[in-house]
This record gives C-alpha cells, sequence and structure tokens, in this order.
C-alpha cells in the first residue's frame, strides 16, 4: 500500500521557492478573533519598542523593533485592499 502525504499549497510554494530564489512568500488568512489576537500583539510590541514573532501558515516569523510599518491601499473598480506591510532587512 503505498502512503500519500498532502501538503497544504502554501507550504509547496514556499518549499519550491526557497530553493529555487531566495523569495518566501506566505499568507493566510484567520478569523477576526485571530486577526485582532494578532494584531493587538503587534501593536503592543510597536508601541513597548520591541521585536515581534507571529507565526503565518506555519511559517515562523521574526520581525526586529526597527522594521519599517507603512499602510497601502489599492482599489481596483470596486475591489477595495488594505494592507499592513512590514519591512526590514536580513541581518
Amino acid at each position: 500500500m503505498k502512503t500519500v502525504i498532502s501538503y497544504p499549497l502554501s507550504v509547496i510554494r514556499y518549499l519550491i521557492m526557497s530553493k529555487i530564489t531566495n523569495e518566501v512568500e506566505v499568507e493566510k488568512g484567520y478569523s477576526n478573533k485571530q486577526t485582532a489576537e494578532k494584531l493587538r500583539r503587534l501593536a503592543e510590541a510597536i508601541e513597548q519598542g520591541k521585536a515581534f514573532e507571529i507565526q503565518v501558515s506555519g511559517q515562523r516569523i521574526y520581525v526586529p523593533a526597527d522594521a519599517q510599518i507603512d499602510f497601502e491601499y489599492e482599489r481596483e473598480d470596486d475591489i477595495h485592499e488594505l494592507e499592513v506591510e512590514i519591512k526590514w532587512k536580513s541581518r
């Protein structure tokens, strides 16, 4: 009997992109409650000048205290998108 292991598309995309290039892209939607908890922890870290750690779709991400934070708004026809973009350089 064959054993079949199924991985989420986000994991497969991460594995492929990290092997081919130095690029990684992970995206996952959360419930309103989970989103509020993550944003609350982020806001507290920003206010306290501390680093922030978050897990997105199984990928653990460490955000330094001096990361740049931007808000980005896009609209295409009747679709609106607001992104909180956090950028930093690897050390």
